[in-house]
């Protein structure tokens, strides 16, 4: 932890190791960028260096069979779990693999056959495995499944429910379930999954975090290259830009590329290997623009994130709160700027439930569109002028920095049920540097849960 910076812990982390190390079942509700993948790593990682001298010898004639199973809905965000995993378990005997769909299963299952303590895996590439022998799933001792609202939306549940069929039975098992949002298809699967589990809430259910700034500008879709340009030019640090289809993605990349801009884009269509090859190269600073579509909106990890722009707004809020996520993580500041016009008129209630609920400024064309009355506009004149300048870049064929911008892009070959085990649930409010205050919940909640304000900076640890 000292090589990897922790010092302090966040306020899921405060609250949830603790009922992990004591062996309860978990469903944890937090804000993107809260800092959940250390709060389940942590505990399972104490967890198996605490029974590794009770564990026999590994037969090399049987299954892989891990102790600790992570479950993640998209290849990116397993990677990303894997990487951290191995950052934590440096110099320790812990092994970590990583198995995910749209790579090699041989040097996969080449991986696993080299030992495998925590395993991370998307579910459809994990029963592939299974299917062919390659490991048991029998000796799991510790579940994780993270993003559960992702893996619902992305149609995963026939998949869990098959890889849990494999797994010890509920009472020989810990299991957790992370999710950003708790709606009742996934209060039906805590009940299945977890016994006696705590419910735990930081800040609201879907809301974002006080760490990000949140701008929403009128722009008509004629206008938004420009206005784009406009932010980028006034942004220092890494930008991710999201948008709605593969082709924008593929044609907003090139006119920034041609405007000298140090740019990158990501989508389903390209390969794992140009995906990780453009994660990487916007991680690394070396592409500081990033342009997306939802595919990066789970999983992306990059801490320097410093300005998210929804050129192109999703249709659901909860989408809207996963993309913003992406700044303003673990304790960081952030901005992030929408992109609105007459098609987004139908998200603009929830727009300004969200922002005056964080206490973001929010303009006034916004609340007329989120109220019934009809919405009068002035035509927004486009900017003239042209664009000098260049200078040298990245190209495809490679090259290196020069004046300009700078940078370019890099080769691509380069109301809760309860649970029939029955739960727990406790509040938790608080204020940065306070003390936590204690109550009960009765509204709507498990029997047994607790809500830790994403503020709570200085109270968490008080309760135990």
């Amino acid at each position: 932890m000292r090589l990897a910076h922790f010092e302090n812990p966040t306020p899921i982390q405060k609250v949830s190791i603790p009922i992990a190390l004591k062996g309860r079942d978990l469903m944890a509700c937090a804000q993107t960028g809260s800092g959940k993948t250390a709060a389940f790593l942590f505990p399972m990682i104490s967890m198996i260096i605490h029974d590794y001298f009770n564990l026999p010898p590994r037969n090399p004639s049987r299954k892989v069979s891990p102790e600790c199973l992570i479950l993640a809905p998209t290849r990116e965000l397993a990677i990303q779990i894997h990487q951290q995993a191995r950052k934590f378990t440096y110099r320790s005997h812990i092994k970590t693999v990583v198995v995910y769909g749209g790579a090699d299963l041989r040097t996969q299952a080449y991986e696993l056959d080299r030992g495998c303590n925590i395993l991370v895996a998307t579910p459809g590439r994990l029963l592939d495995m299974t299917d062919r022998g390659k490991l048991s799933l029998a000796q799991v001792k510790y579940l994780c499944i993270d993003e559960a609202d992702r893996m619902l939306d992305m149609g995963f549940e026939p998949q869990i429910r098959k890889i849990v069929d494999e797994l010890p039975g509920v009472e020989h098992r810990q299991t957790m379930m992370f999710s950003a949002t708790f709606p009742r298809e996934i209060q039906k699967l805590a009940e299945d999954f977890l016994k006696e589990y705590v419910f735990l809430r930081v800040g609201r259910v879907g809301s974002t975090t006080d760490y990000i700034t949140q701008k929403v500008m009128y722009v008509e879709d004629m206008h938004k290259k420009d206005r784009l340009i406009d932010l980028l030019d006034s942004t220092d640090g890494l930008t991710l830009v999201f948008v709605e289809t593969k082709r924008l993605a593929d044609h907003l990349e090139e006119f920034l590329y041609n405007q000298n801009f140090s740019v990158i884009s990501i989508h389903g269509d390209r390969s794992q290997k140009e995906r990780e090859s453009a994660l990487e190269a916007f991680r690394s600073g070396q592409c500081r623009i990033l342009v997306a579509t939802d595919v990066a909106a789970r999983g992306l990890d990059v801490r320097d994130v410093k300005h998210v722009v929804n050129y192109d707004l999703p249709h659901d809020i909860n989408d809207y709160v996963h993309r913003i996520g992406r700044t303003g993580r673990c304790g960081t500041t952030g901005t992030a700027t929408a992109f609105f016009n007459e098609k987004n008129k139908n998200l603009a209630r929830d727009l300004v439930e969200l922002m005056e609920e964080s206490g973001q400024n929010v303009e006034s064309f916004l609340h007329d569109y989120a109220n019934p009355q009809p919405f009068q506009r002035n035509n927004r004149g486009k900017r003239g002028g042209g664009r000098g300048g260049g200078g040298g870049r990245w190209t495809r064929d490679g090259g290196g920095y020069g004046g300009g911008r700078g940078g370019g892009r890099p080769d691509y070959n380069s109301g809760f049920g309860g649970s029939r085990h029955g739960t727990q649930s406790f509040t938790v409010n608080g204020s940065h540097g306070g003390s936590g205050n204690f109550e009960r919940s009765h509204h709507s909640e498990p029997a047994h849960a607790f809500h830790a304000s994403n503020e709570n900076e200085g109270g968490a640890d008080s309760w135990w």
